[in-house]
């Protein structure tokens, strides 16, 4: 199996996280990437596979996937244990639909805010989807009740989110929580963790949370 992600790709970060929470062995490809011209001249493996031309890709025999969710959902068919959706049909929808607000309804407020720090109404939106999320957690340790991908996904949708200048505010404490629980775990540390130490080496500060992956 083989995984083609990118230095600074949240998606391909997530599908990383999930291969390693799950212990399956793979083979990581970082594809080229430079500040100025980001993922320029495309992969040519990514292009290939993938239509919209981006990471992640995964490789597996003679099926060729991408789109972290749908590599989520294939890896929980090839390995059920550990777990990361729920079985109960019910907790299951719920924890597909926490993952998918952290990819589409979350981060696109976070992705304005990458070619504009003063985005109208950005900084309102997270804030509001934090809201959301310190309820949604209540007293749990995690989102979706047991540890799974939804919890991958929000986790890297909202370091992108402090980088950008959109902090999960002190109001929220489970939250503040929850993401130090996230950065204990050893496949989020390596993943995130190695994410850190690219942004440094490109002389990028980092959130402060980010001190506690051990960089």
């Amino acid at each position: 199996m083989k995984l083609y992600s990118g230095p600074l790709s949240m998606f391909g970060a997530k599908a990383e996280i999930a291969l390693r929470e799950k212990s399956i062995l793979f083979d990581l490809e970082m594809v080229p990437f430079e500040m100025k011209t980001l993922y320029e001249p495309k992969h040519p493996e990514v292009v290939r596979i993938n239509p919209k031309r981006q990471v992640p890709v995964l490789v597996d025999g003679d099926l060729e996937l991408f789109d972290s969710t749908q590599i989520f959902e294939y890896l929980e068919s090839l390995k059920r244990d550990p777990a990361l959706w729920p079985s109960e049909p019910k907790a299951r929808a719920r924890a597909r639909l926490l993952e998918h607000k952290s990819d589409e309804v979350y981060f696109p407020h976070i992705i304005r805010l990458m070619s504009d720090p003063k985005a109208p109404g950005a900084h309102d939106a997270a804030s509001r989807f934090y809201a959301d999320m310190e309820g949604t957690i209540g007293e749990r340790e995690w989102l979706a009740g047991a540890y799974g991908y939804a919890d991958i996904a929000f986790y890297m949708a909202q370091l992108f989110g402090e980088r950008m200048g959109a902090p999960i505010a002190a109001e929220f404490p489970r939250l503040h929580a929850w993401r130090d629980r996230m950065s204990a775990r050893p496949a989020v540390r390596q993943v995130a963790g190695a994410m850190g130490r690219y942004l440094l080496s490109i002389g990028r500060t980092l959130p402060p949370f980010m001190s506690k992956l051990g960089l």
